[in-house]
């Protein structure tokens, strides 16, 4: 005898009762850009609805992230100058150092700080250049000063995205070192060189100068390297890892959610949005219906955190 599945599909009342997956405003971290200079507040051209703020311009969106019930951001600095080294990823008057202090002085809002040199640095890449190549181990040291840096200036949690092998141990010894021992790591663990960033380049004016990113960053084929990089970053003694981007990736967060027990985050990348945002802008798509089909794709593969750029877009929407 066949089941007749239709009869839970025949009103709103009992596909709500019978729902399975829900996003919810817990699950959301919300990216915020920061731009050296005074009164900036910038739309990006290609993420539309998507600014970057002057540190003293950020209290605006820290209320309107508040306002929406939304517990966590993740910085990314924008600096005024660039050079080889990336050193002003670390200096105490940095751009990200200034925004969390700004942000702690108004909020207890959870702040997350992207641990990374591209923003940083003149040739793009996120380490230390010899011969053409990212040295991976001397990449290290400068992602340690870089963590403690942030910590320092009141970071809740540190989130290295630049994909060097033992950059997770690194961090955790200096923070560990330094009395930051209660200080989480959120891995960016199965980070793939992508199509996706596009925008996200634009809008943290990071994109590499010579090359690309393949020699660090994944090979969009493989599953089962990242999870010996998932592993890894675990073993090192990361608090969180995540799989970036999400959407064209929901088999590796399935594969992951699987095999670890730790909290996992998927980034719902800026191609991601402003794919969707370009569709609807044309009438091809419903915007809202496609964005919360696309977040609960995430948090039905197994995502416990989605960052993404719809996170204020979206709270109307969810619970």
């Amino acid at each position: 005898m066949f089941k007749r599945t239709r009869r839970l599909r025949v009103n709103e009342n009992i596909r709500s009762l019978v729902r399975e997956t829900f996003v919810n405003r817990m699950d959301l971290i919300y990216p915020i850009f920061v731009i050296e200079g005074e009164n900036i507040k910038e739309e990006i051209n290609s993420m539309p609805g998507v600014f970057r703020y002057s540190v003293d311009r950020l209290p605006e969106i820290i209320k309107e992230v508040e306002e929406a019930g939304i517990r966590g951001v993740l910085l990314f600095g924008i600096p005024e100058h660039k050079d080889e080294c990336g050193t002003g990823a670390f200096e105490d008057d940095g751009i990200i150092q200034r925004a969390v202090r700004r942000i702690k002085e108004i909020s207890d809002v959870y702040v997350i700080t992207d641990v990374c040199m591209c923003e940083y640095t003149s040739h793009g890449h996120c380490g230390i250049i010899e011969d053409g190549y990212v040295d991976n181990d001397r990449t290290l040291e400068y992602l340690g000063k870089i963590a403690l840096s942030h910590v320092k200036s009141g970071a809740d949690m540190v989130a290295p995205s630049d994909m060097m092998d033992g950059r997770i141990r690194k961090i955790r010894e200096v923070l560990d070192e330094a009395g930051y021992v209660n200080t989480p790591i959120m891995a960016y663990s199965a980070k793939y060189s992508s199509a996706f960033y596009g925008p996200f380049r634009e809008a943290a004016e990071s994109a590499p100068k010579f090359g690309n990113r393949k020699q660090y960053q994944m090979d969009p084929a493989n599953i089962r390297e990242a999870m010996i990089e998932i592993e890894n970053d675990i073993l090192e003694g990361a608090d969180i890892v995540m799989v970036k981007p999400a959407l064209a990736y929901l088999d590796v967060i399935r594969w992951a959610r699987d095999k670890f027990n730790v909290p996992i985050a998927a980034y719902n990348v800026s191609g991601e949005y402003s794919m969707i945002k370009a569709a609807a802008k044309l009438g091809y798509i419903d915007e809202e219906s496609a964005m919360m089909e696309t977040l609960t794709s995430i948090k039905r593969a197994g995502a416990d955190i989605i960052i993404t750029y719809f996170a204020l877009s979206a709270i109307h929407l969810i619970s």
